[in-house]
Formats: structure tokens, sequence, C-alpha cells
């Protein structure tokens, strides 16, 4: 049913491993109130998808139904900003700041707290709403339900997130000597932008000479 599922599945890994707010969200809260603040945090967070998933099924289907050649355009702005988060994390090359504060000190937080927090922060992200809306639809097939599509697609990049945010919050003392390491986040950041530039543009070649 889904279309390109791997190159999804390539690009949400990327995209969720590459530190952002809410990775930076989860580290904070691991460090403010330990693993299970960490690990309510994310659950709150991955749940936001399928509120950005919905909105997003509801807009690529009135897109459809009302101009196919907007729905290709629709994909290649998609494909466009993978390469502009490839170049914008390239750029970052540049900086030297850290990704992680080394604040550890530890309190007892309500996890209604911790999952409002991460859920809000979530949905609340523009950044996140537009990026489903143009993201999804390179990977929509257009003879199938679009919403349950957008339903599938978000549980695959909830089980992705949970378990890199989880992962995290469960190591974080290694985690942040690793990811504070220079030349790990220098490997880290080149290596996730170039794949990211490198699929937008494999993708904008798909949409255009594909089958």
């Amino acid at each position: 049913m889904l279309s390109n599922l791997p190159a999804f599945i390539i690009a949400m890994s990327l995209l969720t491993i590459t530190p952002g707010l809410d990775t930076l969200l989860v580290i904070r809260n691991t460090t403010r109130g330990g693993i299970r603040d960490g690990l309510i945090t994310s659950l709150g967070i991955c749940l936001g998808l399928y509120v950005h998933a919905t909105w997003s099924a509801i807009g690529v289907a009135a897109i459809i139904s009302h101009s196919p050649s907007l729905f290709a355009g629709l994909k290649t702005l998609g494909a466009l900003y993978l390469v502009y988060l490839g170049v914008c994390g390239l750029r970052a090359l540049r900086s030297g700041a850290g990704l992680i504060a080394k604040d550890t000190k530890q309190q007892q937080v309500s996890w209604r707290r911790s999952l409002k927090e991460g859920f809000l922060s979530n949905v609340l992200n523009p950044k996140t709403a537009i990026f489903y809306l143009a993201f999804l639809p390179q990977f929509i097939n257009q003879q199938y339900s679009i919403w349950l599509q957008s339903m599938l697609l978000a549980s695959i990049h909830f089980g992705l997130a949970m378990a890199w945010q989880g992962g995290l919050a469960m190591t974080l003392e290694k985690a942040k000597n690793w990811l504070s390491n220079d030349k790990i986040n220098f490997r880290l950041q080149c290596a996730t932008s170039l794949m990211l530039l490198g699929l937008g543009i494999e993708l904008i070649v798909s949409v255009y000479w594909g089958n």
C-alpha cells in the first residue's frame, strides 16, 4: 500500500537521530527528573505525531482532489526541505556549540507534567506540522486510504522516535559524553547532513523522472 517505504524509514531514522527540539526536551527532562521523566516526555512527543498525521491527511486529500499537479509540487517541496536540512546541517559544522547541557541535578516530576510537556511541544511546533504536510505525501499511494497510510507512517515514526529517545533517556550519562565529544559531533552531523541532502535529491529525481 505505502509507496517507497524503505526510503521513508531511512529518512525518518536520520531525522530522528538528528538533534532537535524533541531530542533536547527529552535530554533536559531526563536530566531534570530521571529516566521515567524522559520516557514519559518521549511518549507525549510521539503521541503528538498522530495529530500532525491527521491534519496532513486532510490537507493532502484536499490537494489531490483539486490538483494532481499541485500534489507533485507538494512532493517537490518536501524533497527540497530535506535538501535544506542537509545544507543547514553542513553549514552548522562551522559552529562548535555543544548539544547537551550537563546539569545533573534531578527532581520529582509528575508524569502528567512530563506527558503534557512532550505532547504540547510536538503538537504546537509549526515546523513539525509543515514537515508532515510536505513530507508524508512522498510516500502516499493515491489508490488507497490517505488517512490510513498517514497513520501507518506516523506509527513507524512513533516506533523509531520512541526507540531513539527512550534509548537516549536510559543511557543519558553515556550519551552525554559521547555526543559532547567534538569529533563524534562533527562526524554524526556530517554523515546525517550528507545523507539527508542525497535523499532529498533522489526524491526530486523520482518526482520528475521516476516511473
